[in-house]
């Protein structure tokens, strides 16, 4: 099955919502739906949709320009902050193809370097990161304390 890829729209919100809330089931719908027209407008991010023949949506990519990301030497440094495909369509290669695509727009925007992050116990992210041609540049770990 193909798939289109495009920047993402106001009329895409509601489908995206949705793959954010598969994407972070945790999070709040407030959270998941408080950013979505700013990175719309914002000049320094590209919001990428994958959509079937019908138009529904299956994947998404959330990509950004940053001055600094771990691992990176340069900047501006093209960044992956969201980045999911729907589970019945995974395996098909539609996540590497939105990947590649978020890669070729910071590349045109001047960006010789890619970040991202997942995770640690997030195994099949670490792995598609990896069979792209990623590296593992380092480890964090966060602490809190209640006061």
């Amino acid at each position: 099955m193909s798939y289109e890829i495009r920047r993402a729209t106001p009329e895409d919100k509601p489908e995206w919502i949705r793959m954010r809330q598969g994407l972070w089931p945790d999070a709040p719908l407030e959270y998941l739906d408080y950013d979505l027209d700013d990175l719309l407008d914002d000049p320094d991010a590209a919001i990428f949709v994958a959509s079937r023949a019908d138009g529904g949506l299956v994947a998404f990519i959330e990509a950004s320009l940053r001055d600094h990301a771990e691992g990176c030497e340069t900047s501006p440094v093209g960044y992956i902050e969201a980045w999911y495909v729907d589970s019945h369509v995974r395996g098909q290669k539609l996540g590497r193809e939105m990947v590649h695509t978020a890669e070729v727009w910071a590349r045109e925007r001047g960006c010789t370097e890619m970040g991202s992050d997942t995770w640690l116990d997030n195994e099949a992210s670490i792995a598609a990161h990896l069979k792209m041609g990623y590296w593992e540049a380092e480890r964090l770990v966060h602490f809190a304390k209640r006061l």
